[in-house]
């Protein structure tokens, strides 16, 4: 499995590279995204600490300004099992108000209590 990670890593290393605050109009409109954090290294270099992608066709740029500018947990399904797992470990009766989906603004203004 080492190998293939490396593999991986090194493949993952070779494309293009984008850092936030990022430029929209660079961007690819497809594809799938890799990210690496500063600081975190593995396999002779940046450690990936995220993969992900989109749905439709010429929504890449949008899918990434969701999950990482606007910073909405309910656009992003990472996000939305981190919150889950933490609080149903913790056993908060928040986690009943977490599954509500709010990811659209109707549904945001007609079902919530709190604002998360």
């Amino acid at each position: 499995m080492s190998v293939i990670c490396s593999q991986l890593h090194s493949l993952a290393r070779r494309g293009k590279q984008h850092s936030f605050p990022f430029d929209r109009a660079r961007l690819p409109i497809n594809g799938i995204y890799v990210l690496f954090e500063t600081g975190e290294e593995a396999h002779g270099g940046e450690r990936i600490v995220r993969v992900g992608t989109h749905t439709g066709d010429r929504q890449l740029p949008s899918r990434l300004m969701q999950h990482f500018v606007n910073e909405n947990k309910d656009r992003s399904i990472f996000r939305k099992n981190i919150g889950r797992s933490l609080l149903r470990k913790a056993a908060d009766p928040f986690s009943a108000e977490w599954e509500v989906d709010r990811t659209s603004r109707a549904e945001r203004k007609g079902t919530s209590r709190h604002r998360t």
